[in-house]
Order: C-alpha cells, then sequence, then structure tokens
C-alpha cells in the first residue's frame, strides 16, 4: 500500500526524533511513507535533450531530467510528462532523493540511458520538437508541478542548437526565471544526463516580471502574457487590474501549466474598432519580484486587414554576409489586427503566390500606427540595425525568399486575399550609392501606390541604412486636404422642440473627385453611428445627425466626436475631428 506524507510533516518528524529520542520507533514506522510533493517546482525539469542528432556522445535518444529541489524524499508515482499534443503514461513508483536525479525517457531507450544515471520509463513518452515546444510535469493528484516552454534561442549557441547537446537549467533555484536560465550544456558528450548540469550556477531571479502583450479569445475574455512564471494567487486578484472604457472585471485565473497567462472575464462586450489599456499591479513572480514599470498592454477585437489597411513599408532583399532579409509592415488604419492571421509570400517563376508564411503561431496584435519587422533571426537584426522595440519584431522561421536582384513581396490577410504587394528592383535604390548591400529600401508614403517607384527610396544613412519596427527615414506624407469641415450647433437637443434638434455638417472640398466616410464615437471612444460610407463628394455640401445610433436608438446626453475621413484614388487622405454636445432637457 502506498501512503504519503506532506513536506512539512516529514521535517516534524525528524524535529521531534531530536528532541525525543522515543520517538525513534514512530519514525521507523513512518519511514515508508514518502512525500507526495503539493508545491511547485519541489521537482524541476533542468536539463531535456530534444534533438539528440548528430550525436556527439550521448545516444540517440529523447529524455528528460528531473531534479528534486526539496530536503525530502518524493515518491513519482503516477506522475506524468506532457507537451502541448499529449501526456505520458504514469511514471512507476520511484524515490526521487533530495538533491538527486532521474532520467525520463521511453522504455526502448532506458538501458542506453542507465549508463549515464537512473533512469525510468514511460509510456507515450511525448515526441520533443526541435525547434521549441512546451513540456510539462504534472504530480498524480494532477497539479502542474514545472513547465518549460523552450525555443532555440535558449542554446545561446547558433552551433549547438542544430542538434546533439541538451539545454541545461543553471540555477535550479531560480525555476521561474526565464529564457536567461537555461543555455546548451558545455559537457564535450553534448548533456550530463543523471548528474549535476554542466552550467550550474547562481543565477539568482531579481527580474521583474513583465505584462508583454494581450489578446481576446472572444468579446467577453481578455489574456494576458506575461514574459515569465507568476505567483498564482497575485495573478488571480481582481483588484490587480484595471482597464480602461468602462469594462470591469469579475473573475481573474493564471493559466496552467506555465502559469504566465493571466485569463480576465469581464462584465460587458467589448466594442469593435476600440482600443482597450490595460494595466497591471501588485504582480510578482516565484521569488516575489514585483512587477514594475512594465505593466500595461493594449487589447481590442482585431478584424480581418482589407487592401490599403496593412501594408508593406520596407524591404531589406540584400543583407550583409551572414545577416538575413526583413519585411518591414505598417498598419494604415484605425483597426485592430493579428499577426495570427497574416501572411507574407512571394511569387515563384510562374507568377504564383508561393511560399506562405504566417507572421505569429500565436495571437500577437497590431494596433493602428503599428509597425511590424518580419524576419528569420531578431538577434541578427538588432546586431546590424537598430531596433527601438524588440517587441515589433516578429521571428519567421524560414521565410519566403526574396532575391537580390528584384522579386515580390506579398501580403495576404486571414482570407488570403492579397491585401499589398510590391514587386521591387535593385535599381529602386538611390543612385549615389555604390554598394547597395545592406540598404533597406523604405516606403516613401504609406498612402501612396506601392508598385509606384517614386514611392521608395534608400534607407537613410544617418539611419543606419533601415528602420526595422519603427517610422521610415525617408517617410513623408503630403500635405493635407484642402477641406473644411464644421459642425453647427455646437450643442443641440433632438428632443423635436424646434429648436437646435439637429447637428449639422457642413464641407467644403478644393477639387472634385473624393470620398468621405464619418463615424460619430462617444466620450469613451466606443463608435456609435456611421453617418456616411465611401459618399462621393461635392465641393461643399452638408449632413445632418438626429442624435440616434445604428440601431435608430436615441443616444444619452454627452460629448460626442465626429471622425471625417476624406480621400481620393490617388492616395490623397486627411482626417478630421470634431466634437459636438448632445443635449437635453432637464426633468
Amino acid at each position: 500500500m502506498n501512503k504519503f506524507i506532506s513536506a512539512t510533516d516529514y521535517n516534524c518528524l525528524f524535529n521531534l526524533v531530536a528532541m525525543k529520542p522515543a520517538s525513534l520507533l514512530l519514525l521507523i514506522f513512518l519511514l515508508p511513507l514518502y512525500i507526495d510533493a503539493q508545491n511547485r517546482y519541489d521537482v524541476v525539469i533542468d536539463e531535456l535533450m530534444a534533438d539528440p542528432t548528430p550525436q556527439i556522445g550521448l545516444p540517440n535518444n529523447e529524455w528528460i531530467e528531473l531534479k528534486n529541489t526539496t530536503t525530502t524524499p518524493i515518491n513519482l508515482q503516477n506522475w506524468r510528462i506532457g507537451d502541448a499534443t499529449g501526456q505520458s503514461g504514469p511514471i512507476p513508483s520511484f524515490i526521487l532523493q533530495p538533491d538527486s536525479f532521474v532520467i525520463v525517457c521511453t522504455g526502448s531507450a532506458v538501458a542506453a540511458m542507465s549508463i549515464f544515471g537512473t533512469a525510468i520509463p514511460v509510456t507515450s513518452f511525448p515526441s520533443l520538437d526541435n525547434d521549441g515546444d512546451q513540456i510539462f510535469l504534472r504530480a498524480a493528484d494532477g497539479k502542474i508541478i514545472h513547465a518549460v516552454s523552450y525555443t532555440l534561442s535558449m542554446y545561446q549557441n547558433e552551433v549547438k542548437k542544430e542538434g546533439g547537446w541538451t539545454l541545461e537549467m543553471m540555477d535550479t533555484k531560480s525555476p521561474c526565471a526565464g529564457n536567461n536560465n537555461w543555455k546548451a550544456s558545455v559537457n564535450t558528450t553534448g548533456g550530463t544526463p543523471g548528474k549535476k548540469n554542466s552550467v550550474d550556477a547562481v543565477n539568482n531571479d531579481t527580474t521583474a516580471p513583465q505584462l508583454k502583450r494581450a489578446y481576446t479569445p472572444d468579446n467577453t475574455t481578455i489574456l494576458l502574457v506575461f514574459d515569465e512564471p507568476l505567483d498564482s494567487l497575485k495573478g488571480a486578484t481582481i483588484a490587480n487590474y484595471t482597464i480602461d472604457g468602462g469594462l470591469a472585471i469579475f473573475n481573474a485565473v493564471t493559466l496552467a501549466p506555465l502559469f504566465n497567462t493571466v485569463q480576465l472575464k469581464t462584465n460587458t462586450l467589448l466594442v469593435a474598432n476600440t482600443v482597450y489599456n490595460i494595466t497591471a499591479a501588485n504582480i510578482t513572480d516565484c521569488k516575489d519580484n514585483v512587477i514594475g514599470v512594465a505593466n500595461k498592454a493594449r487589447v481590442g477585437l482585431p478584424v480581418d486587414a482589407s487592401a490599403g489597411e496593412w501594408i508593406i513599408n520596407e524591404i531589406l532583399f540584400n543583407p550583409k554576409p551572414n545577416a538575413f532579409d526583413y519585411v518591414e509592415f505598417y498598419n494604415n488604419s484605425n483597426k485592430i489586427f493579428d499577426a495570427a492571421k497574416l501572411y507574407i509570400a512571394n511569387r515563384n517563376s510562374s507568377g504564383v503566390i508561393s511560399s506562405i508564411k504566417v507572421l505569429s503561431s500565436s495571437s500577437f496584435y497590431i494596433f493602428p500606427g503599428d509597425y511590424i519587422a518580419v524576419t528569420e533571426d531578431a538577434d541578427n537584426l538588432a546586431l546590424n540595425y537598430l531596433v527601438k522595440n524588440p517587441d515589433n519584431v516578429l521571428v519567421v522561421s524560414s521565410p519566403p525568399s526574396f532575391p537580390d536582384d528584384e522579386g515580390t513581396v506579398v501580403a495576404l490577410n486571414f482570407q488570403g486575399i492579397a491585401v499589398d504587394e510590391v514587386k521591387y528592383k535593385d535599381d529602386w535604390h538611390f543612385k549615389l550609392i555604390d554598394n547597395a548591400e545592406g540598404v533597406a529600401l523604405e516606403r516613401v508614403d504609406p498612402a501612396g501606390v506601392s508598385q509606384n517607384e517614386t514611392n521608395w527610396h534608400s534607407a537613410a544613412s544617418t539611419a543606419g541604412y533601415g528602420t526595422p519596427g519603427y517610422k521610415n527615414s525617408q517617410h513623408k506624407q503630403p500635405p493635407g486636404i484642402a477641406a473644411t469641415i464644421e459642425v453647427l450647433p455646437k450643442v443641440f437637443s433632438p428632443d423635436n422642440d424646434g429648436f437646435d434638434d439637429i447637428a449639422t455638417i457642413q464641407y467644403k472640398i478644393e477639387a472634385p473627385g473624393y470620398v468621405v466616410n464619418i463615424t460619430i464615437f462617444d466620450a469613451a471612444g466606443r463608435p456609435v453611428k456611421n453617418l456616411v460610407r465611401n459618399g462621393t463628394l461635392a465641393l461643399s455640401g452638408y449632413w445632418n445627425w438626429d442624435g440616434l445610433d445604428d440601431k435608430g436608438k436615441k443616444l444619452p446626453v454627452g460629448v460626442y466626436i465626429i471622425f471625417t475621413e476624406i480621400f481620393n484614388l490617388q492616395g490623397k487622405k486627411d482626417k478630421f475631428k470634431n466634437t459636438v454636445v448632445l443635449a437635453g432637457k432637464l426633468n
């Protein structure tokens, strides 16, 4: 019969013996009752072999190593190993002694791995992806004890990330320190299964957690992603979060297995085309480091991009030796896009769109006016160019190729529709540049025609010949449209008393051929009325607003913003904001 006692009770027994030797008989009776760990990080995954080929000196097997970080023995019976696609069968009864290690692998690998240390088998051992995966350790009661989301960058070595070397944790006392607490083994065999890691060192975690981004699986749920695991209770405290736009939170949960994501539930629906700002406070990691200034994120409801809204803004197609191409995109709209639903591609020799790659494997929101650079290696990009905001760089493995002489960059939306396309040529570069190697082509006017050679120019030397992830060095927009928009009266009361019942929006324009969109927002920034959509303009005219919303319902009294966009087919455009007060009679 297997029975367990808590780690606290186990230590109390030994303290009791120290005070009363007569208690030795009781201890002898209880010795078989080994510890069943109930706390996160009592056992950690401190080494893993995800890519055993080419072989360096270890068997051609995938495996993980577990370490007991406590001062008491722990029985691993019925524990399981899992990843994003499933979990293993139960671990057999095994007592993992304090500060000791055990190798966990498939049954067929046990004999080979036992040469290096104690090895135990599990059925259905997860297949570990070479290029990043998420692996977790689950106790018999279902509780997640430790989880690791590993990537190739954690090897911190360009040669070793190609295979044959293990990833080792540096300091097992800082299990939530993140990627900086891992690196490739330096042991000449390629790893240290069954013994202390070759990179073992003190790596105190004094870094506060950061709120990196937020996204919405539906219109009442917000997921906050932090850069490291959190204290679960602090993460699940509703009072630690504030959201603007009139939203209130009624539920917060820190999600397993990584505990770096918090799910918030709101009491009202999120509104389309609205950006909400979230602030987190008093959040801590497992070392009680309190979140600092990196505690804010934006969120909203994303939509699919259309032509002219998601544009190709900068292209580096002829990189320096040992460097990589990059393409920069720009959100030229007032909408929110999800990089997980946007694609980059090229055209093959037959002119067919090919080599399609999604910009992000997980939700990553791109807000109005954001610049996003896409490349194969973010660290390499930062070595060659000034990267003002590393969070604006997305890494795409094996991206489409863009030849040095000429090629085509294609931007696709979620429906697979090409929303922008540039067929570039190397002779688009500034003619006085002797060597265009490492020089990016920048779009001059975001509203200009994509395929117009004169709308592209070589990045300035003073900007390092490239501006990935921020405003172009050659950015230039034409002057605004000579138009006037006026709202009269400034205060109106749609109560049908014959006095100021409607607001009149008057306009004058310089030339024919313009189109207008007019949207009315409330004081919280929520759209309440689409007054005009793709309306053609005369040289002067007006529209009336009766104070009703899109459903024909009377809106509450308050301040409203009338947002007018004017544009023509030549790419010339301008925006206007006018304020009007909707009033009502006092009862």
